[in-house]
């Protein structure tokens, strides 16, 4: 696991202030009311990918309450919770990735998708149903339709724009890294 120093604290920062924008940016799903494609998803499993857990959990967890905030004008805790169990399980698995060494590669990406998939199972299909029934005593229907309709839509956006970042960002990253060991 990484340490949480200054890098982990500018880059809550940054993927903070970045996830809070990207809530404007979403495809609405109208087969479930509530529910849309969102770009941000692929911006936290990223970010806890690279920096690590503590990242991952503080990025979700404040990005989406200050996004719910500024945005819809209340926070909606039972999926606040779920982004900030994402990011945390995300990140956890930081080193598997091998993404800041340059060696996303096939079985990386493979790693970081299987694990995506179980974070968004769990955050989406069994933590934000359970808290808004529990939370706002919404009907459980609704809930477990909602909650299976993001895992699936975070699942797609991740697999696409999120392994494409980690891709970019594993190509860069060891280009930048291996020029600053030679000089």
């Amino acid at each position: 696991m990484k340490k949480f120093g200054i890098k982990g604290v500018v880059a809550t920062g940054i993927g903070t202030a970045l996830f809070v924008v990207l809530t404007q940016v979403q495809i609405p799903l109208v087969i479930v009311p509530n529910t849309a494609l969102q770009v941000r998803a692929a911006l936290l499993a990223f970010m806890s990918a690279v920096y690590g857990p503590w990242v991952g959990l503080i990025m979700g967890f404040l990005g989406h309450a200050l996004g719910d905030a500024l945005f819809y004008g209340s926070v909606w805790w039972s999926w606040v919770f779920p982004d900030a169990v994402f990011g945390l399980i995300v990140g956890l698995f930081v080193k598997k990735y091998a993404i800041t060494e340059g060696g996303f590669a096939v079985k990386q990406i493979v790693t970081f998708n299987i694990v995506q998939v179980v974070a968004n199972a769990i955050a989406w299909i069994l933590v934000a149903p359970v808290l808004d029934i529990v939370i706002y005593a919404e009907p459980a229907n609704k809930v477990f339709a909602q909650g299976a309709l993001a895992f699936v839509a975070n699942v797609i956006i991740i697999a696409i724009l999120g392994t494409l970042l980690g891709v970019a960002y594993s190509k860069i990253g060891a280009r930048s890294s291996s020029l600053k060991k030679e000089n």
